[in-house]
């Protein structure tokens, strides 16, 4: 399965006097294309909460390589870093004009009813297709 970068044109907003992208912006980047690939994966965080399970964020890392400015389009490529039956790591690769800007996790698990819960048990079929989105990359 082919997974296209996300992208996002840096708002005025999100700069800070400087006339960079400040840093906490890329934590919320990293949330925008977690979304969006999902949805390319077929099951979209409205699926699985409405199916009862929610996926909080237990940990998140940033690595600021360049600065990014207001009007840049940042590509944002996320991938399967690690996974077990109760834990994700998502990796995210951010670019503008070919240049890594940043790059960063994001570690999550999923519950259900207040308890952990097996993607792998759970949604099978999602399971597979992150599995091999993440052999692809």
């Amino acid at each position: 399965m082919e997974i296209k970068p996300y992208r996002h044109e840096v708002k005025y907003y999100e700069c800070d006097r400087m006339g960079i992208t400040h840093h906490s912006n890329y934590i919320r980047f990293m949330e925008e294309a977690r979304v969006d690939w999902m949805d390319q994966l077929g099951f979209g965080f409205d699926r699985m909460e409405a199916e009862g399970v929610v996926s909080p964020v237990v940990a998140v890392e940033c690595r600021y390589r360049q600065p990014s400015t207001f009007k840049d389009v940042i590509e944002i490529m996320p991938s399967v870093a690690e996974t077990t039956a109760l834990k994700l790591v998502i990796s995210y690769t951010m670019t503008v004009g070919g240049h890594v800007v940043c790059t960063g996790t994001s570690t999550h698990c999923f519950m259900e009813n207040g308890r952990p819960v097996s993607l792998a048990t759970r949604f099978p079929d999602f399971y597979a297709k992150m599995m091999e989105c993440s052999k692809n990359e």
